[in-house]
């Protein structure tokens, strides 16, 4: 690696990476790599027969308008587990690739005060890391620098990190013991937006709470946390439960100093989709709150429920606890190979853009399943505040849920 970190190693032996090599390139010789049909715009593309798979997307704006994107890699090839970091200068027409840091997983971009971060762990269920860029995203900090937490078993997702009340903030959880997935411990780390944000010093980190299955009804894990202000100032951590419903969230309120959470507070709300992950956002035109989830449409939940990741939908909360759907941006009807799913997307004016961890139809054969994704991909909901619904997906929702368009 050298002093920026983006230079990543091959940890197989050399035969048996040229092996691997030769492999895929017959594979792939035998497939037309076809992208005609894959909607938006791709930014990267890993074809099912590299055994590797993309993860995370995360995505911000610039002060200068520029767009950076980024993913993780993650399944059984070579070189899993760090992160890829793109640019677009034309407001996601086209994709280069600026960046690869090693020892990055299931991070966030966000910006502060001028420098831009990605907050991970250092690979799954590795040690709690966060990197920084001073030149837009083309050079990093080494992992070495910005290691908060020494003891491995972290565990986050590319949710929003935010600024409220003067503080950087963002959902955590460690997984005690990581030999199986679900035992996740929710906290939140926060840190004062004036402190170096690469010193573990500066970090503040409540108590871990633990899902209470036993109390909690049919969930099993919680997960993913969004940590949110409500209209009343207050700061909450907003989590995706799994269980079979696909419509429940939890909730549970932080001090604004960041050093406690109770679980005395913990509420569960409806949020439709809300098994698998989101990130929520707050508009201050509307005062409501966006998101975007994979519910599962009507004519598809027969299929299981966490796996149904075929649609995303938009909905708004002026509070946080009720949710309204206002619509399907991304659609197929394919529940098992494709998928659009743990979208980062950002406001842009009257627009939202949007990047999505896409499994669809490459030519090469596709992607693995619906979870397992291809691609990495660019979308425009424009005039998000007046969003219909394309004519030939409205069937998909009238007559089995109430939605509405904004005013």
């Amino acid at each position: 690696m050298n002093d920026q970190g983006v230079v990543f190693r091959l940890s197989w032996p050399k035969q048996l990476v040229g092996i691997w090599l030769l492999w895929t390139g017959i594979v792939m010789s035998a497939w037309a790599q076809d992208f005609s049909q894959v909607p938006g715009v791709v930014i990267d593309h890993l074809p099912k027969s590299t055994r590797n798979f993309i993860g995370s997307p995360s995505l911000i704006i610039l002060p200068n308008g520029n767009y950076i994107a980024s993913h993780d890699i993650f399944g059984k090839g070579p070189t899993p587990q760090h992160t890829h970091v793109f640019e677009s200068k034309d407001r996601g027409k086209s994709w280069q690739k600026i960046a690869e840091l090693d020892s990055l997983w299931w991070a966030s971009l966000f910006i502060n005060k001028g420098a831009l971060y990605l907050f991970g762990t250092t690979r799954e269920y590795g040690r709690m890391s966060i990197r920084r860029s001073m030149d837009g995203g083309r050079n990093w900090s080494r992992v070495d620098e910005g290691i908060l937490k020494e003891e491995d078993g972290y565990h986050c997702a590319s949710v929003p990190v935010q600024v409220f009340k003067g503080r950087v903030w963002k959902g955590m959880e460690r997984n005690v013991p990581v030999t199986s997935w679900g035992n996740f411990q929710s906290f939140v780390a926060s840190a004062p937006v004036d402190a170096d944000l690469l010193d573990p010093k500066s970090w503040t980190f409540t108590p871990r709470l633990i899902y209470n299955k036993s109390a909690w009804g049919p969930g099993n894990a919680w997960l993913e946390g969004n940590v949110v202000m409500n209209p009343k100032g207050e700061i909450w951590n907003l989590l995706r439960v799994n269980n079979l419903q696909d419509d429940q969230a939890a909730m549970y309120r932080t001090s604004d100093d960041g050093q406690t959470a109770d679980s005395s507070t913990v509420t569960f709300i409806k949020l439709p989709g809300a098994c698998k992950k989101f990130n929520i956002r707050f508009d201050p035109k509307t005062k409501r709150y966006f998101t975007f989830t994979n519910y599962a449409l009507p004519k598809h939940r027969t299929y299981k429920r966490e796996r149904a990741r075929n649609a995303q939908v938009m909905l708004s909360s002026p509070d946080l606890e009720t949710w309204t759907i206002h619509g399907i941006i991304l659609y197929h009807p394919d529940i098992e190979t494709a998928g659009f799913q743990y979208l980062d997307w950002q406001f842009d004016g009257n627009d939202i853009i949007v990047a999505s961890r896409t499994a669809f139809d490459d030519g090469m054969g596709g992607a693995d399943n619906q979870h397992n994704s291809n691609f990495l991909t660019f979308h425009r909901v424009e005039n998000f505040r007046t969003y219909r619904t394309p004519a030939e997906w409205k069937p998909l929702l009238e007559g089995t849920i109430d939605f509405t368009v904004l005013k």
